[in-house]
């Protein structure tokens, strides 16, 4: 992928728009955010499952998350990680409760990180003023004609996370966009 035109980091003095092809996803199934697969998740993880339109990560102001925990809608969270293993593990642990379930989503979303002045500018632009989630929130949006998912972890930093096939789209409407901010 990184050989890929498409997936080229876009930077300007304002914005960086990266590829992290470091992470790993899955969509958490639930019926209910008390039950005893939202338990093993967050004893698996030491994050709580997130309420609506919130996230919930291990990151601090000295270093990047490693885990991160995305409300996608009321039963259904985002994971994304750096540890392999993890995702892994809680495979295993999942298969056995019949009150959710965990489907790798490694090879199907991808996630961007943004930073930078103009990524408000950004999403302004290519998805309308509500797009912004503000610190520790999740929030889906149209962007570029395309549903991504958008994780703020922090002032500085933007999560993008969107379905594999719609990433080229996505990142040459960010280049066209990048030029003029």
């Amino acid at each position: 992928m990184a050989d890929n035109p498409y997936f080229a980091t876009i930077e300007n003095p304002r914005l960086r728009v990266e590829l992290q092809p470091q992470w790993h996803t899955a969509s958490l199934r639930y019926f209910a955010r008390e039950s005893a697969f939202a338990r093993m998740i967050s004893a698996a993880t030491g994050l709580n499952v997130p309420t609506e339109l919130r996230a919930a990560h291990d990151a601090d102001d000295a270093k990047e998350a490693v885990t991160l925990l995305a409300w996608r809608n009321p039963t259904e969270t985002i994971l994304v990680t750096r540890d392999a293993g993890l995702l892994d593990s809680l495979q295993t642990s999942a298969a056995s409760l019949d009150d959710g379930c965990l489907i790798d989503q490694t090879s199907g979303l991808l996630v961007l990180r943004a930073h930078g002045p103009a990524v408000v500018d950004l999403l302004a632009r290519k998805g309308g003023h509500g797009a912004m989630p503000a610190i520790g929130e999740s929030r889906r949006a149209r962007f570029a004609e395309s549903a991504v998912l958008f994780v703020k972890v922090r002032a500085d930093e933007l999560l993008l996370i969107v379905d594999r096939i719609y990433a080229p789209h996505l990142m040459a409407s960010i280049r066209v966009s990048a030029a003029d901010l």
